[in-house]
């Protein structure tokens, strides 16, 4: 079954705290926002992983270099799931593996910036990761004519684990479920919501 991520792009460690504690009971991954660890540091990672021991706990690294040394940073400080950028070279993304390797944690490459997402989707899952999150990026969605349904076409033709993040809500959570998705991402989908429990609820039992 596809897993539910909440994207957590605040930028403080209390109302990232807070607002996991309202949407933990129906999320699968929590994850933390690339501001949000560049505001807090790796601290929010072991506060967050101390805070939901049963939750995989995603850090969006989005890393460009010293593939190993980064996620290894993220891996001691409590993370599950940390994020290389699918537009670097491939030893910065097999270095990451390799450091998940030696902490038993995953490695998610993510896809913004990469022109040909199917073809790069399918030769970074040849390096071991754990599946390839198909994104675009805030500033992406807010392009004309930006529509989710193209990243949820290119899963369906790369063929391997993959998520999906960049305008996942409500109305569209079944179309990335009936497209196999791996994982649905939903940021301000559950954080902007005005009852954020109640929408990852929604999001839940859309998925069941």
């Amino acid at each position: 079954m596809t897993k539910l991520q909440v994207a957590i792009d605040l930028l403080t460690t209390e109302a990232a705290l807070e607002l996991a504690g309202k949407v933990a009971p129906y999320v699968d991954i929590i994850e933390l926002g690339t501001p949000l660890i560049k505001a807090e540091g790796l601290r929010v990672v072991t506060a967050m992983k101390e805070a939901h021991p049963d939750k995989l706990v995603f850090a969006d690294m989005k890393t460009a270099d010293t593939g190993a040394l980064e996620a290894e940073m993220a891996f001691q400080a409590g993370a599950d799931l940390v994020t290389v950028m699918g537009t670097v070279d491939d030893a910065t993304i097999k270095g990451a593996v390799e450091a998940g390797k030696k902490f038993g944690r995953k490695v998610v490459v993510d896809t913004i910036g990469v022109k040909n997402r199917v073809e790069r989707a399918r030769e970074v899952i040849a390096f071991g990761v754990e599946f390839v999150e198909l994104h675009a990026g805030l500033d992406e969605q807010a392009l004309p004519g930006y529509s989710v349904q193209t990243l949820i076409a290119e899963g369906r033709e790369a063929g391997v684990a993959f998520s999906i993040a960049g305008g996942v809500n409500i109305d569209t959570i079944k179309d990335v479920v009936a497209a196999g998705a791996t994982v649905a991402v939903a940021g301000g989908a559950i954080y902007g919501a005005e009852n954020p429990a109640e929408a990852a609820k929604a999001l839940k039992e859309a998925i069941q």
